[in-house]
């Protein structure tokens, strides 16, 4: 029996839509060939308790795929070392222990009222300029970034050089090569700057603790220290930004919900949790991992130096473990969702990116009720070519 190997992705994001070809998969061929734009064939998983053992399960490594261009993947340029995204335990652990103190349920809390005042400015801002707006450039994005900016102690007038960088540096298609590593080095440059600025003055943000770790506790390398600030400016922002602009257009494309919260806002956190679970975020797939042993997974075994990609949107739809997975509903109590990873990987900044979206979504309908687009949904252009899905621009009335 021969298997079928597909091209992935099953062509450019349409919107935020899943691919038909996805839930076929997942009920008939949950574990399946594939072959990427990049590095050759892997296997593409589809059911979410396939997905938490490729997660959790340390036989499916990351640290393995570094710097290997016969890894299948995304993305032109091999994964890079001494990033916490391709670290394997015990140096992921110990990395991760430096930040994980930052993103605290208390931490988070205690960034709450800045969040609001940060929210409320942009508000005010929209509502004195008036209508239309757009609530991508004026809304979306100036909440993460300002957030993650601060704790790090980026200087406000600063935090524009790295955006400039951050869509090359997640691109599939959208840059070449030579776009994706310059932008790469220039953030690298940016980083060693703000590092050296620590050192000359130090300071009790989270940047001067992670320079602390390195120069007096010796628990970072000058790399790890360099790319661990790069990837908590890029991650820390880049998603919780496209998800604020994804999960509004989801709400205003079904008003029964956006009114459903505006009479009953107490479902906030839960909604969030349910647009977490519904609304693809990844253009096509998690980071490439590697089998280190023969593993079974769905009756398929994956065998030692094979590679595995999981498809997160298809395992929150996965209709073994969420009732009418395709339904978008608010009031869902169960949602084991895996919007943030599961294992090891699981997103440090899970609670910082759950408080900013609430706060986002919360004022704005307390602030807007009326909200709607300002355009048809056809005229909406979205992003395409990168890791992440969101629209470019968002116009909206009120």
């Amino acid at each position: 029996m021969t298997t079928q190997v597909r091209r992935f992705p099953f062509g450019e994001p349409v919107r935020l839509d899943v691919h038909p070809l996805i839930a076929e998969l997942r009920r008939e061929e949950p574990v399946s060939r594939v072959e990427l734009p990049y590095g050759g064939q892997g296997w593409l998983v589809t059911r979410h308790e396939d997905a938490k053992t490729v997660f959790a399960d340390l036989r499916f490594s990351r640290a393995a795929t570094v710097g290997r261009t016969d890894i299948p993947r995304l993305t032109p340029e091999p994964y890079l070392p001494d990033t916490l995204l391709t670290m394997d335990p015990p140096q992921h652990s110990r990395v991760r222990k430096l930040v994980a103190k930052a993103f605290t349920s208390r931490r988070v809390e205690q960034w709450h009222p800045r969040m609001q005042q940060i929210v409320d400015e942009h508000l005010d801002a929209i509502e004195r300029s008036g209508a239309p707006a757009d609530l991508v450039q004026d809304f979306a994005l100036p909440l993460p970034v300002t957030v993650i900016c601060e704790m790090l102690g980026v200087p406000p007038e600063q935090q524009p050089r790295f955006r400039d960088f951050t869509d090359a540096v997640l691109s599939t298609t959208a840059y070449s090569l030579e776009q994706i590593m310059s932008a790469g080095a220039a953030l690298e440059s940016y980083l060693a700057e703000l590092i050296a600025e620590r050192r000359r003055t130090p300071s009790d943000d989270l940047l001067g603790a992670l320079v602390t770790a390195h120069d007096d506790e010796d628990r970072l390398s000058e790399r790890e220290l360099v790319e661990l600030g790069i990837t908590l400016l890029v991650a820390g922002h880049e998603t919780t930004a496209n998800q604020i602009a994804n999960f509004i257009y989801v709400l205003l494309t079904n008003s029964e919900q956006w009114k459903l919260l505006r009479t009953r806002p107490e479902l906030i956190p839960g909604a969030v949790e349910e647009l977490l679970r519904h609304t693809p975020m990844g253009s096509a797939g998690a980071f490439t991992r590697l089998a280190t042993e023969d593993v079974e997974l769905s009756g398929v075994t994956v065998r030692a130096g094979e590679s595995v990609i999981v498809n997160i949107q298809s395992a929150n739809r996965d209709e073994a473990i969420f009732a009418d997975p395709e339904e978008l509903d608010l009031t869902r109590r169960s949602n084991p969702h895996l919007a943030f990873g599961h294992g090891v990987h699981h997103c440090p900044g899970a609670r910082l990116a759950r408080t900013e979206l609430q706060v986002a979504l919360g004022s704005l309908l307390r602030r807007f009720p009326s909200l709607r687009l300002a355009v048809p949904t056809e005229k909406i252009a979205w992003k395409t070519g990168l890791l992440v899905r969101g629209p470019k621009s968002l116009p909206v009335c009120w």
